[in-house]
């Protein structure tokens, strides 16, 4: 089904819509919740909480493209919720990922009153349009929907030390970009 015909019964407040979100968007929305959180159940709770908020946002809500914006629900929702156990739990793959980023963003906290979240994460995209499309796709789904670097290796084909060192370049020329912008100290 159509993205559009989904939004539209969701404004009809049929409940249908959210068998059809499943059905199109579940799987999706499932592996982004279980490579954050790294279990089927609370995966499972996450994409549920992201159907109801989508329920609840739409009307008025409009999203457009639709797998984005599930996607950005179920993400933040994963989030919020790795955070609340992150306290009981460590090293998981989503850690693991967070922990590579570190050295591309740690100096930007140095500035946090003067430079706001928003404009760090125009930069990211910005950096992220200058990258070729295996770059691009490498970097969103190692640190955007958390996939593993052995999944990466699966998809691309390569080896993971490959993957791996791919990534480490992509890191450094993040870390590079964000000096060249002024936005590490």
């Amino acid at each position: 089904m159509e993205d559009a015909e989904i939004i539209r019964l969701l404004f009809d407040r049929s409940e249908r819509a959210l068998a059809e979100l499943s059905h199109k968007y579940g799987s999706l929305c499932g592996a982004l919740a279980r490579n954050i959180l790294g279990s089927d159940q609370d995966a499972e709770e996450c994409v549920n909480d992201a159907w109801l908020a989508a329920w609840n946002a739409i009307p008025p809500e409009k999203p457009n493209p639709l797998q984005a914006y599930l996607c950005r629900l179920t993400r933040n929702i994963a989030v919020t919720r790795y955070h609340a156990g992150k306290a009981a739990k460590r090293n998981s793959r989503y850690d693991v990922a967070l922990d590579e980023l570190e050295g591309c963003l740690a100096g930007w906290r140095t500035v946090e009153g003067e430079l706001e979240a928003k404009e760090l994460a125009q930069a990211i995209g910005r950096f992220l349009d200058g990258l070729n499309k295996e770059q691009r796709t490498l970097f969103v789904r190692r640190y955007w929907y958390a996939d593993s670097v052995a999944e990466l290796g699966r998809v691309t084909g390569a080896g993971s030390a490959a993957v791996s060192a791919r990534l480490f370049r992509i890191r450094r020329k993040l870390k590079t970009y964000l000096e060249q912008e002024g936005m590490m100290g």
